[in-house]
């Protein structure tokens, strides 16, 4: 049986049983749905009371998680069978950070991994040891939005050392905004990517060694290391990367070399620790009790039972403000496919669009349609219970308006002027951390990563390869002579017709 014959069969009568029933309903009728429909891993804690669900449709998920072997895939994952079966190769991200693999290939990625950490924090204590007072981390995609994320995230627990920037961006007004201020003489560059072809990363890093002054403090974290050589980067400052690990997973990897200048190698260790303690929470607890299998079934649930199309992701701290950028990459490129690893239609639809913004700002923002607009957004509300300043008048106020959301949502209002009618039953689960810290940041983040693989098992597609970027950057290389004003053929009419367009405000004409 395909997975699609899987959803349709199971989850379609409990989703019609449940169309006329509310969140409000679901929740008086149940006492004990707060508590049993809760989780804690570690310094993390998970509310999914206010799905639209009941314990008979949770059981008929539970029923697929089982058919769909979601236990063994995890054993597979981190054994580092070839999960990545269009590249066959295995993902073994969870290598970077814990020891739970068994196999070989798993045992082999692990110490490669712990041998690379050392490396990264010899050339980080070099660095610590220097007169550098900046840092530039150029990348893109996986190779900047982890960095940056845990980096802003974890502002409080900076080391006050360097002042880390990203450059990401191929537009030249990125790099010379960034550029601008800082002394080239007291400044490092970390060139990231994994082949080191990768167009907007080669043409920041050129710019960055010119501005510099040449490869003398040019660092890069690349497979392939002569091409690094190649550009200016000395052998013994670059920093190994792997097959065996995409991109959107490789924050904890050397990767993660900002991290650790940002906020010191033992925080980078912790936020290891945080990621392997919700490794081994998914590889072995049950999936009745287990946070990401929980997470990505409620998922499956909201997209395949409800046909609800997009899902928002709102951190009420301002540290995680990044959080749904990061996520876009992470849920969007491992969930956008369409077919199977045997190239066949999935026959359910897959990845929801995902967006997000931070709390409070959001809700004088986007929030007006959440609530009363014509389409269901489910959503996940993360909170920090303790923060990291004094003003505990701001934190209250903060932390009232998460539970408002939440509760406004799911509940509603009645008015006698229908504008003013809120029609709830809008579904969310909300995560709360005790405190933001390496730790539980790692946790997370992990959490994320392994519902992605979990939904992933449960569509019957691949989330670690993602062939849907290539036709873009393909065509952008053979169109980039035109665009230089070289003669060439351009098949298709619209783009003719863009670039004579180009070319005429080019000479002001």
């Amino acid at each position: 049986m395909t997975a699609a014959q899987r959803l349709t069969g199971s989850l379609a009568p409990h989703a019609q049983r449940l169309s006329s029933v509310r969140i409000a309903e679901l929740v008086a009728a149940d006492p004990a749905r707060a508590a049993d429909l809760s989780l804690r891993v570690g310094p993390l804690y998970a509310n999914f009371s206010r799905q639209r669900i009941d314990r008979d449709a949770l059981d008929a998920l539970l029923r697929l998680a089982d058919a769909c072997a979601l236990p063994q895939a995890f054993r597979a994952l981190f054994d580092g069978e070839r999960v990545n079966v269009s590249e066959d190769r295995p993902a073994l991200h969870v290598a970077l950070r814990s020891v739970l693999g068994a196999g070989a290939v798993a045992r082999d990625a692990q110490a490669q991994a712990a041998q690379a950490r050392a490396r990264m924090a010899k050339l980080v204590d070099d660095l610590v040891a220097s007169d550098v007072t900046d840092i530039v981390n150029v990348g893109i995609g996986g190779s900047d939005l982890g960095p940056r994320l845990v980096a802003d995230a974890l502002k409080d627990a900076h080391s006050g050392r360097f002042r880390v920037h990203f450059l990401t961006n191929v537009d030249g007004s990125d790099a010379q905004h960034r550029l601008r201020g800082l002394d080239p003489a007291r400044t490092a560059a970390i060139l990231v990517s994994k082949s080191f072809g990768t167009q907007e990363t080669l043409l920041n890093g050129k710019i960055l060694k010119d501005w510099l002054g040449g490869g003398e403090r040019l660092y890069a974290v690349s497979a392939n290391v002569p091409k690094a050589e190649a550009f200016g980067v000395a052998a013994e400052r670059v920093l190994p990367m792997w097959d065996w690990v995409g991109g959107r997973y490789s924050l904890w990897s050397a990767v993660g070399f900002a991290i650790a200048l940002a906020v010191g190698m033992p925080r980078f260790e912790e936020l290891l620790a945080g990621a392997a303690e919700m490794d081994a929470h998914a590889l072995q607890a049950a999936p009745e009790r287990n946070l990401p299998i929980l997470h990505a079934l409620f998922a499956v649930w909201n997209r395949n039972a409800l046909g609800l199309h997009t899902h928002a992701v709102l951190p009420y701290d301002e540290r995680l403000a990044l959080l749904p950028a990061y996520l876009q990459q992470l849920v969007m490129e491992s969930l956008g496919k369409s077919v199977t690893p045997a190239g066949q239609p999935a026959g359910v639809d897959t990845v929801p669009v995902l967006w997000g913004g931070a709390g409070t700002n959001s809700q004088h923002s986007f929030f007006q349609a959440l609530h009363q607009g014509t389409q269901t957004v489910p959503a996940d509300f993360i909170g920090v219970v303790n923060p990291d300043h004094a003003y505990a008048e701001n934190h209250a106020a903060l932390l009232s308006n998460l539970l408002a959301q939440t509760e406004a949502l799911a509940n509603g209002h009645s008015d006698g002027d229908p504008q003013k009618t809120y029609p709830g039953n809008r579904p969310s689960t909300l995560l709360l951390l005790d405190a933001l810290t390496p730790g539980s940041l790692g946790a997370l983040i992990a959490l994320y990563e392994h519902s992605v693989y979990a939904q992933s098992v449960l569509w019957g597609v691949n989330a670690f390869d993602q062939w849907g970027v290539e036709l873009g950057k393909r065509i952008a290389g053979e169109l980039l002579p035109a665009v230089r004003g070289e003669t060439t053929q351009v098949s298709d009419p619209v783009t003719r017709a863009l670039l004579a367009e180009i070319s005429r405000r080019r000479s002001g004409g």
